[in-house]
C-alpha cells in the first residue's frame, strides 16, 4: 500500500506560479500512471495532466503550455508545475496512482487527500 502527500497548494495571485509535489510513502516505480486531478466545488473532479513511469506525460488541451507534470521514480516524487494560474484554476488538487495504465478515476489504486490551490487577486 502506498500512501500519496501533496503539498505545495496555497493563495497566489493570478499570472503567479506554484509548484505542487505530491510523495508517495513507497517506491512509484512500479506504478503504471500518476496523475494529477483538480475537483472546484459544485464540478466533479478533472484529470488535470498523468504521466507514466516511463515519463510519457499528457497535460490537458486547455493547459498546455501553462502546466507540466513530471515524475522523479527515484524519490518517489510526482511534481505539478503550474504557470500563469487563472482564477477558474482554484480548486483542490489530489495526486493519484494506478496500476492498470488508465486515468479513469475508477481506475486509480491510490489517492492523496488533496492540496488547495486559490488563484486570487
Amino acid at each position: 500500500q502506498v500512501q500519496l502527500v501533496e503539498s505545495g497548494g496555497g493563495l497566489v495571485q493570478p499570472g503567479g506560479s506554484l509548484r505542487l509535489s505530491c510523495a508517495a510513502s513507497g517506491s512509484i516505480a512500479g506504478i503504471y500512471v500518476m496523475g494529477w486531478y483538480r475537483q472546484i466545488p459544485g464540478s466533479n473532479r478533472e484529470l488535470v495532466a498523468g504521466i507514466t513511469s516511463g515519463g510519457t506525460a499528457a497535460v490537458q488541451d486547455w493547459l498546455k503550455g501553462r502546466f507540466t507534470i513530471s515524475r522523479d521514480n527515484a524519490n518517489n516524487m510526482v511534481y505539478l508545475q503550474m504557470n500563469n494560474l487563472k482564477p477558474e484554476d482554484s480548486g483542490t488538487y489530489y495526486c493519484a496512482g494506478g496500476y492498470s495504465g488508465s486515468y479513469y478515476e475508477d481506475a486509480m489504486d491510490y489517492w492523496g487527500q488533496g492540496t488547495q490551490v486559490t488563484v486570487s487577486s
